[in-house]
């Protein structure tokens, strides 16, 4: 709109608005959710989620956001549509018995389809019976093939497809029409619908070296800015979630605050303060070093604070875990049951690492714990090319940084330990505490010992000078360089003896 004032020429912009579409990432990516008012368009092969996408769609406006919402399935019957949300605890049948949803479906015979004198007039007739009967705000078409499947004069398919989009605009209700990809890069069969849709969504199921991922992709959107990436989503049993690449930026304030590791002469080390609190930190290093002892350490000191802890552990179960870690001091028994710590023991390839990313955000927004456990971020290789295992990380760890929370990872490395001390995975310049452990041979004393020396921590005055630390049944202690342990005179005595005896040392 344009407006004329002494002389000058003026734009007013008007505002479009949106429909959200209460899909978990969804709406951040397309900044508010789908054109209201408007047709949007989601093309996806077999199997992509194109049909639930609708349904989730509907059963979140009414459930959510108060708005009425009519089904038209030309495929599939209502009975066969009931069944498969009810699988994914979507409540749709419910939701039409409360006259919040209405189903329909229509049944083309081969009459309805023929190309002389086609029209829509009997879908409109129906359609408009059904949006008028409940108020409806929301409507979606599946699919569009079925309507058009005998036309094939494209001036014909042309006039009514554009007429069909009309008249959802005219009933001022947000329309979602779902459709297959055709040959030659078409959204549709027909390669129509595409130019008349104010909104385009491109669903992907893919399967890269056995593994299927679902991607998301907003391919055009009349009006509004939105993210043009690929976006990871998963379908649950609470519909579908997008996890958006971008969802978390480098926003987060900084802090002076510390928190302790839970081991009192590490913190030493730390100008006695401990860690920062809300960074990460990561502790790599080759296989029996220590580094899932002193994650273990953090979680329990972390619930003495009256802080919920999330543990996940990737190696052991939940029970071998609690049981290990008693032999140097560490019960996490009475801190599962207060629900102060919760376990995570999972492989990654149960559920791949888009799906177990999911959970995460998930379990984080419901447990809120103010500190996470990793244990150890290298058994996510493996699950994806180096790209997907990276951005799958990032995403991880801003996910926590932007909730505030301590995060502490380990990592394993190979033998060699001078070529490669990260772990093979190149978050290290991410991490804003870095902690190398090692297990060093005496060839003249023939024992071994274990070292550990900070790499770096952002931030923070630190000891960067190698120190040796032991295991013994009453905790962790770290030595200083004279090779006596900081601690009060009676646990100083005890590790003493501990290290003359070569005693409960593990």
């Amino acid at each position: 709109m344009t407006k004329t004032t002494k002389g000058k020429i003026t734009t007013k912009r008007s505002k479009l608005f949106k429909s959200p579409t209460g899909i978990k990432g969804f709406d951040e990516i397309t900044e508010g959710g789908l054109p209201k008012n408007r047709t949007t368009l989601v093309s996806g092969n077999a199997g992509s989620g194109k049909t639930l996408f609708g349904i989730d769609f509907l059963i979140k406006g009414a459930t959510s956001y108060n708005e009425p919402g009519v089904l038209m399935s030309f495929e599939e019957t209502l009975d066969e549509l009931y069944t498969d949300v009810n699988s994914l605890n979507m409540n749709l049948q419910g939701l039409v018995s409360e006259g919040k949803i209405l189903c329909e479906h229509v049944i083309l015979e081969r009459e309805d389809i023929q190309e002389t004198d086609f029209n829509l007039e009997g879908i409109f007739v129906r359609l408009e019976d059904a949006i008028d009967s409940i108020g409806a705000k929301r409507v979606v078409l599946d699919s569009i093939e079925s309507i058009f499947a005998g036309v094939t004069d494209l001036g014909i398919l042309r006039i009514e497809i554009k007429r069909l989009f009309r008249w959802l605009k005219e009933k001022q209700v947000t329309a979602v029409v779902t459709g297959e990809p055709g040959e030659s890069d078409s959204y549709t069969r027909h390669g129509l619908e595409e130019y008349v849709s104010d909104c385009i969504i491109l669903l992907d199921n893919r399967v890269r070296d056995q593994i299927a991922t679902r991607r998301v992709r907003i391919i055009k959107y009349r009006g509004s800015k939105h993210g043009t990436s690929e976006y990871p989503f998963v379908i649950d049993d609470e519909g579908l979630s997008v996890i958006p690449i971008t969802s978390a930026g480098l926003e987060q304030p900084g802090t002076e605050k510390r928190v302790s590791s839970g081991i009192p002469t590490l913190d030493q080390l730390f100008t006695g303060k401990g860690y920062t609190k809300g960074s990460t930190i990561l502790a790599s290093g080759t296989a029996g070093c220590g580094k899932t002892s002193f994650g273990a350490a953090f979680a329990l000191e972390s619930c003495k604070r009256g802080e919920r802890c999330l543990l996940y552990s990737y190696e052991e179960s939940a029970g071998q875990l609690t049981q290990n870690m008693k032999s140097i001091g560490i019960d996490f028994t009475p801190w599962i049951k207060k629900g102060l710590l919760k376990i995570v023991a999972i492989r990654p390839s149960f559920l791949g690492l888009e799906m177990h990313l999911l959970s995460i955000y998930k379990l984080v927004d419901s447990f809120k714990p103010k500190s996470v456990v990793v244990d150890p971020l290298t058994s996510l290789i493996g699950e994806g090319d180096q790209r997907e295992v990276s951005s799958m990380l990032t995403r991880m760890i801003d996910l926590f940084k932007s909730k505030g929370i301590t995060t502490f990872f380990t990592s394993l490395v190979s033998a060699n330990f001078k070529s490669n001390t990260s772990g093979e995975i190149g978050v290290s310049s991410l991490i804003d505490t870095w902690i190398v452990f090692r297990n060093v041979e005496e060839v003249e004393s023939r024992k071994r010992t274990r070292e550990l020396f900070i790499v770096k921590s952002r931030g923070t005055n630190h000891d960067s000078d190698v120190h040796t630390f032991v295991l013994s049944d009453d905790g962790i202690f770290v030595m200083p360089n004279d090779g006596k342990p900081k601690l009060s005179t009676g646990k100083k005595k005890e590790v003493d003896k501990n290290i003359a005896e070569n005693k409960n040392i593990q």
